[in-house]
């Protein structure tokens, strides 16, 4: 149970004797050596995942390269300090790509938005210092489903026999279980880029959020629930890092037999083996989001950015920037001459026309009651490459007007006037 800001109220698991040797080889885990392998391979696992992110959703490839940096360095590593430096470097890095990641809204909110929540800015809040007590809904977002996982990180330690407050990349806190932050480590990119999706792809309405005095920005009630959602896929995500650890914290044990294996619960690895099955995907997937209209923020059954009665005002917005383009390209110096020259043509060539060179059949009663009604039913590229003029003449020419007499001959064998006038 998770209060809106994701600080945890009440958690509930799997009621079962815990397994002491695992316990006691978690305990000794800094005498054995084995702190370190497993910081360091949770630590490889989640600069990995940010790696990721950053250069195929955020596109930064200069962060990406850093963090693979910090990545390799790992394998140096002798000590779980060190490890955490690396960390903590790789982080920097990290969040430094997300600084400018813009928030949508829907621009029917906008004049309800703070400008601060319209980037997703800092990782640390003015308020503390620190992740804790987010000013903006990207923040807030994180904070509520890291909660989440963290949670789902404690029940897979207790479901596997071992103390989630006996940390080994995490100090002791009191009212921390830092186990569960030290599984929860590998998992974080996977949120990262949940919410990440969600903010380039979807617009965050105004109504999911408030803000309190001290500028704390908290998630209301109805958005929270939707966030539990996802609660499902990091318990899947986490459950084969607490198996994995556990494996490595059963190794040191003095008396194992392949038939005393540490528990797989949470994956059912031991099970699928024995009846000889594959083993499950490890694929995430996340709940599908509402496809929200970036006008008004109405909910949208297919994939189009805007609703029905949005699209019409978005469509007219386009429309008049396209025209003020288009009649700032008429006026440049190149489609002033061009149209000079066609001007030019076009008056040599009514000039050089002669009325006697008309067939007499062809009178100015015979185009506009036989020829000019069948223009209608003629495309207008077709009119346009016959006699020579712009698409806009050959439209007007196909809605009623009437041309030049020197473009009757041609319009008439067009419509194939002749030829009926024959027979």
């Amino acid at each position: 149970m998770l209060e809106r800001d994701g600080k945890v109220l009440v958690t509930t698991g799997p009621v079962r004797p815990s397994d002491a040797k695992l316990r006691r080889a978690q305990s000794l885990a800094q005498q054995s050596g084995l702190d370190v392998i497993v910081a360091r391979e949770l630590i490889s696992q989640k600069l990995t995942g940010q790696e990721r992110v950053a250069r195929h959703k955020l596109h930064d490839n200069a962060a990406a390269q850093a963090i693979a940096d910090y990545r390799l360095a790992l394998a140096e590593a002798e000590t779980v300090d060190t490890i955490r430096s690396l960390e903590s470097q790789g982080a920097a890095a990290y969040w430094a790509a997300w600084r400018d990641v813009q928030v949508l809204f829907p621009r029917k909110d906008l004049p309800r938005v703070p400008e601060h929540w319209l980037k997703f800015g800092t990782r640390k809040s003015l308020l503390s210092g620190s992740p804790r007590l987010a000013t903006n809904p990207a923040n807030a977002m994180l904070n509520f489903l890291y909660a989440l996982l963290e949670s789902e990180s404690r029940l897979a330690a207790a479901a596997l026999g071992l103390d989630p407050g006996l940390g080994i990349l995490h100090v002791d806190t009191p009212a921390r279980d830092s186990l569960a932050c030290d599984l929860m480590e590998a998992i974080r990119p996977k949120v990262d880029a949940y919410v990440l999706d969600w903010v380039l792809s979807q617009p965050l309405r105004r109504d999911w959020f408030f803000e309190q005095r001290d500028g704390n920005c908290r998630l209301m009630a109805s958005f929270a629930i939707r966030l539990t959602e996802t609660a499902g896929m990091w318990s899947r995500a986490v459950g084969p890092v607490a198996e994995w650890v556990t494996q490595q914290l059963w190794s040191t044990t003095r008396k194992r037999t392949q038939s005393d294996l540490p528990p797989t619960r949470l994956t059912q690895t031991h099970r699928r083996e024995a009846k000889g099955l594959s083993s499950v995907s490890t694929a995430l997937v996340a709940p599908r989001l509402e496809n929200l209209c970036r006008g008004c923020g109405k909910a949208i059954a297919d994939r189009r950015t805007h609703c029905a009665n949005c699209a019409v005002s978005t469509a007219t917005k386009r429309l008049v920037k396209a025209a003020k383009i288009g009649r700032a390209a008429a006026r440049n110096p190149e489609a002033r001459a061009k149209h000079a020259e066609s001007e030019r043509r076009h008056a040599q060539a009514r000039s050089a026309w002669d009325a006697s060179m008309q067939p007499g059949w062809l009178t100015s009663e015979v185009f506009s009651q036989k020829i000019q009604p069948l223009l209608a039913d003629v495309s207008t590229s077709a009119i346009r490459s016959r006699i020579g003029v712009s698409r806009w003449y050959a439209g007007r020419i196909r809605q009623g007007y009437r041309p030049h007499p020197r473009h009757w001959q041609l319009l008439a064998e067009l419509v194939g006037v002749p030829d009926r006038a024959l027979r």
